[in-house]
């Protein structure tokens, strides 16, 4: 089964359709919590079994240096000059192999996939 998400507010709308019209459960924050706080978006992220993506390193502090508990993975895309829809095609990518980014904050850029282990991971 291919894993759900929720995207920060910063994720492109043009990828979230994009990611909605390949058949892509699509929580976005822009659109259910607007001006959530980062600690919110997390947890909403633990509750509910979803990746998190997004373009803030902010989340990558929050699970590592004040311990706050981490999503099944979190896709850090790196800020980027690409087209809108480019980060659409980044998440399709990481989905296709889910075992690979299950547990781990993964930093993507247009060449570039690094993995690190959360320190915990929230069923």
């Amino acid at each position: 089964m291919r894993p759900t998400l929720i995207v920060n507010e910063n994720f492109p709308a043009p990828s979230v359709q994009w990611l909605r019209e390949r058949g892509v459960d699509v929580l976005a924050v822009s659109e259910a919590m607007p001006g959530a706080s980062d600690e919110a978006v997390l947890a909403k992220a633990c509750e509910t079994g979803r990746w998190l993506v997004t373009f803030d390193r902010d989340y990558g502090e929050l699970v590592f240096a004040e311990k706050s508990a981490a999503p099944q993975a979190i896709p850090y895309l790196r800020q980027e000059a690409v087209p809108p829809g480019r980060p659409a095609e980044w998440v399709l990518a990481l989905l296709d192999d889910p075992e690979t980014a299950i547990g781990h904050l993964m930093v993507a850029g247009e060449r570039t996939v690094r993995r690190r282990p959360l320190p915990t991971l929230q069923a």
